[in-house]
């Protein structure tokens, strides 16, 4: 992952428990691990959290900056997530990966997996790097 003063995911993530746990030109991997809180009723991880991990995992695929003390931001434009099978409590872990487009705007997919590598979710998106960040040096932090 690359050094950096402000961590790539903050605020509702922290939130969540999630971490970047590998990042590197058109890769991401989130890890989380899912507990009581991150369950709903049906007492298996909420569709919400895997999406959220999914959106955070793709989108940062994109934004890698290996130059300290900058950064790339972007948004997401479209995300869809399709759930495959129930996620219990436990690690999960999303990975994304660039699949193709432009300077401003790409497309990735990935998934999300259990500690045993079975698949939870996977999902496709197109994000847009914000203004600066279309460069891989990016903008100061």
């Amino acid at each position: 992952m690359s050094e950096s003063s402000q961590s790539p995911l903050m605020g509702y993530h922290e939130l969540l428990g999630m971490r970047v746990v590998e990042w590197s030109e058109g890769v991401a991997v989130v890890e989380l691990v899912a507990d009581e809180r991150h369950l709903n009723r049906s007492g298996i991880v909420h569709g919400g959290v895997l999406t959220s991990m999914l959106d955070s995992a793709l989108s940062l695929a994109g934004l890698h900056c290996e130059l300290p003390g900058r950064v790339r931001r972007g948004m997401t434009l479209s995300l869809t997530t399709t759930f495959v099978g129930p996620a219990g409590p436990g690690l999960l872990r999303a990975t994304g990966r660039v699949r193709g487009g432009g300077r401003k705007i790409y497309m990735a997919s990935g998934e999300v997996t259990g500690s045993g590598g079975e698949l939870m979710a996977m999902a496709e998106g197109a994000f847009r790097r914000r203004a600066g960040s279309e460069s891989p040096e990016g903008v100061p932090e």
